[in-house]
Order: C-alpha cells, then sequence, then structure tokens
C-alpha cells in the first residue's frame, strides 16, 4: 500500500491569528501539510512560485493588493492553478465551523467548487436584482460626481423629469433610501467607481 502524498496548503491572511489558527487547523490534519504562510500579495506570488502549493487560501483584503489581483498574478505565471473567477475554486467565510475548513480543503483539492450556502444565497439574491440600464448607471455616474438633476439634464441631453425618474428607479433597484446610499451600494457592487 502506497502512502498518498499530503495535500499542501498555502495560506494568505494579514491577520497572524487567522494564518496560525488556519496552520493550527492544517497541521492537526494527517492529510494535509501548511507549506508556507504570507501576510500580503507580493510574498502570496513569491511564496507561492517557491512552494507551488496544491491548495491557497488567499483572503481578499490584504494590504498592498487584493487576494483577487495576486491569485491573477499567480494564474499569469502559473496557468494550471486553478481559478473561479481568476480568484479561487472555492469561497470560504472567516465564521465557517473549524470542521469544515479541512473539508473545504479535501473538496477543492479533489478538483470540485467549493462556496458556502451563505455565499450562494447572497449571490443569488444580489443576482435576482433588477439590473441598472447603461443610462441609469450614466446617471448615477453623474450623481456620484456631485451634479444636480438640471446638470446631468443638460449634460444627457434629456429632461430634467426623465433624470428624476432615472434616480427613481436606481433607488428602487438598489434598495436606497437616499442618493448617496446608492451611490455607496453601487460603488459596493462594482456598479460605478468615484
Amino acid at each position: 500500500m502506497t502512502e498518498q502524498r499530503p495535500i499542501r496548503v498555502f495560506t494568505v491572511d494579514d491577520h497572524p491569528l487567522m494564518r496560525e489558527g488556519i496552520g493550527a487547523i492544517i497541521s492537526s490534519q494527517p492529510d494535509m501539510v501548511l507549506v508556507a504562510a504570507a501576510a500580503n500579495a507580493h510574498d502570496a506570488v513569491r511564496l507561492f512560485r517557491t512552494h507551488r502549493p496544491d491548495v491557497t487560501l488567499m483572503d481578499l483584503r490584504l494590504p498592498d493588493m487584493s487576494g483577487i489581483e495576486a491569485m491573477t498574478a499567480i494564474r499569469t505565471e502559473f496557468p494550471t492553478a486553478r481559478a473561479l473567477d481568476a480568484g479561487a475554486c472555492g469561497y470560504l467565510i472567516k465564521s465557517m465551523p473549524t470542521t469544515e475548513l479541512a473539508d473545504a480543503i479535501r473538496h477543492v483539492h479533489a478538483g470540485k467548487k467549493r462556496i458556502p450556502t451563505e455565499i450562494v444565497t447572497q449571490l443569488v439574491e444580489h443576482l435576482s436584482d433588477e439590473a441598472l440600464t447603461d443610462r441609469e448607471i450614466e446617471v448615477l455616474n453623474h450623481v456620484a460626481g456631485g451634479n444636480r438633476n438640471r446638470d446631468i439634464a443638460e449634460r444627457l441631453f434629456i429632461s430634467e423629469e426623465t433624470v428624476k425618474v432615472h434616480i427613481k428607479h436606481i433607488m428602487e433597484k438598489l434598495e436606497a433610501k437616499d442618493r448617496t446610499q446608492a451611490i455607496a451600494i453601487a460603488v459596493r457592487r462594482g456598479i460605478i467607481q468615484l
């Protein structure tokens, strides 16, 4: 009987407690080994190159660049590193029970995708939202730029009433209470950039 090689895991998180906690969980698994841990994206790319892990646990918010940008850089250099949306083969939430972490690592290592139910529910809710039209996004960009309805109307060659209708639809679709909240929601969802 041949002994199976342990799953080589790499963790990237700017919080030492998270890195150490994940390391402790992985160390307690007989079929896993933590090969490296990084605190930022630049170290992540460098250490990935050195260790070539089987599974990488990457925080999406890192001090020097996003985890998605780091995964994109890794995938550019190592195209065989599997990715979902240039980011991951699965998504984990930090509030998940520790017992699920090892199962998720095994799942992804086996070539399957792993997305917790909580995230799927949020994605479905977000996708089921009625999308803003191109014109509504254009109006929202002008609102975010501090423009009044009259100014927006002049710039887009539409009536001020039409601008008001667009803003009403934007606020309904984003479930925003006011213009400021609509801008904040749109920025958070990546609909517009400031």
